[in-house]
């Protein structure tokens, strides 16, 4: 039965209402500061905490429930004779019902320029050790971190008068994990303040918050959610779905892939991505004619892909996308026409996520996360990004300006396309892609043999050095000019001899970029 309630809330939504039903069932009530304010406002009798205790609120609020008479009532056990010996001996009433929720630490450090005391004062001391002492008693006590479950205690108090013990189990479970996702973003945001650089921790905590349980995973068969992390950087989850059906788990794999992909480049860019991996990038001063760029590269694998752009999809754009089926389409924005033109597709997916041109938020904060069995593996997200324009060539030949051009542009695609990859392009189009191959020489002639538009006079780029000359013997073959590769290989020279011997230019950049 529930006879005592102790409420303290920063987030009220709610509270009077439920406070009021367990008022018109005699609970008596036991509340602070705000808390006892709003109910006391709505006509609904309160005991301040401070008047139970017989001790006041002291040091500016930092004290004020941490007392026997609080915590002696919520983790006595019922059914042990001796705990409630004790609390008969000093007076220490039981307490059935806690309804907390926290200083919001997390809204106060996302506001900018936050002061580091303002932050340090919206860490909740007493409200997690209430709910954590409730919840170690949960047989005994209901403990609501979440107002979306006052009406599921409500409607179990008004059948049988008190909380069922699976229910209470359950509320405790989402304390836990309520408590567990506050502490690790105060550490998360000390770790902040005191690495002026990231740092790999010893022990790595993150903090997630589900957004949707998806239709499935990868498969059918398989069950699927996503999950969003605090952050103040690119957070693909706060994209929002203008129109379509609801995103699955492959659509946010690709919408990934094509944004991050996308966001290598000022000018207007787009990107198609299938299956993880691009299938043709285009540049250019309209973004109607990037669309038509990209397209080209493989019109084929194009078909059910998803879209990213970097700038506002106008109607133009709308109008050519419109004419096949595409799954997922990310832009910063799209016009009003747009809009209009794309209602007649209702299931492409339109997704809007304005900071992608924020350069402050347009990339993802913390680590570039990989799970494997039993672990996870961290590291840096790869944002080097070569000035190749800048670095003189190895080979005999410089490349001519229009191929320096091509070869950033190609070597800025190469690092988000799957290991070994060789990407063919001109200097504002890609014209073959090869992907995923075991050998960089297969991952040439893929990437030839894929290709729709000519790869003859196209440049090349490859995200890992060629270990011998076999691979520049095939670029040469499809007519490639010039290329740009880390270099690193015990046979450079072998490989430098043979771009001379064909006459093409090469550029080395010192680093891979691998993509697993």
């Amino acid at each position: 039965m529930v006879k005592r309630a102790l409420m303290s809330v920063s987030d009220k939504a709610g509270i009077v209402e439920f406070a009021r039903e367990l008022d018109s069932m005699s609970v008596e009530i036991l509340s602070t500061g705000g808390t006892a304010k709003a109910l006391r406002d709505a006509g609904i009798k309160v005991i301040e905490v401070s008047d139970y205790t017989g001790f006041p609120e002291m040091l500016d609020g930092r004290l004020k429930t941490l007392h026997p008479k609080i915590h002696g009532g919520l983790l006595a056990r019922r059914a042990s004779k001796e705990d409630m010996e004790d609390t008969k001996k000093h007076d220490i009433p039981p307490i059935d019902m806690v309804v907390v929720n926290l200083y919001p630490f997390e809204q106060t450090i996302s506001k900018p320029d936050v002061a580091f005391e303002t932050a340090i004062e919206n860490i909740d001391i007493g409200g997690p050790t209430m709910l954590r002492a409730a919840s170690k008693n949960y047989q005994d006590v209901a403990v609501i971190v979440d107002p979306a479950d006052y009406s599921v205690v409500l409607d179990e108090l008004k059948k049988s008068g008190d909380v069922s013990r699976q229910t209470k189990l359950n509320l405790a479970r989402k304390v836990f994990a309520h408590t567990s996702r506050y502490d690790t973003l105060i550490a998360d945001y000390l770790t902040g303040v005191i690495d002026k650089e990231p740092q790999f921790p010893e022990a790595f905590t993150t903090s997630l918050k589900r957004v949707a349980v998806l239709r499935y995973g990868e498969n059918p068969h398989q069950k699927a959610a996503i999950y969003k992390e605090r952050s103040s950087g690119l957070v693909l989850p706060d994209a929002k779905v203008l129109q379509g059906k609801e995103m699955s788990f492959n659509n946010y794999l690709d919408a990934n892939c094509a944004l991050m992909l996308t966001l290598e480049f000022n000018k207007k860019t787009c990107s198609i991505i299938k299956h993880n991996n691009p299938c043709g990038v285009g540049t250019a001063d309209k973004v109607a004619d990037a669309y038509r760029k990209a397209l080209k590269t493989d019109p084929l694998s194009a078909f059910g892909g998803v879209v990213a752009f970097n700038c506002e999809v106008d109607a133009e754009a709308a109008e050519e996308m419109s004419k096949i089926f595409l799954e997922v389409i990310i832009a910063p924005s799209f016009s009003r026409e747009a809009l209009d033109l794309f209602a007649k597709k209702q299931n492409v997916r339109l997704l809007e996520l304005p900071s992608i041109i924020d350069p402050k938020k347009n990339r993802p904060a913390s680590w570039d996360i990989k799970r494997i069995a039993g672990g996870l593996l961290l590291q840096e997200w790869d944002y080097s990004s070569e000035d190749v324009s800048s670095i003189k060539a190895v080979t005999k030949r410089q490349p001519s300006a229009d191929e320096l051009d091509a070869l950033e542009f190609a070597w800025k695609i190469c690092k988000h396309v799957k290991s070994n990859s060789i990407v063919y392009a001109l200097k504002d189009m890609t014209t073959g892609i090869g992907i995923g191959q075991t050998s960089r020489v297969f991952a040439a002639k893929a990437g030839a043999s894929n290709a729709v538009l000519q790869i003859k006079g196209s440049v090349a780029a490859s995200d890992g050095f060629f270990p011998f000359r076999d691979g520049l013997d095939v670029l040469h073959e499809m007519g490639v000019t010039a290329v740009v590769q880390p270099g690193g290989s015990l046979k450079d020279q072998e490989v430098i001899d043979a771009a001379n011997e064909h006459g093409m230019a090469m550029i080395l950049t010192g680093n891979r970029h691998f993509r697993h």
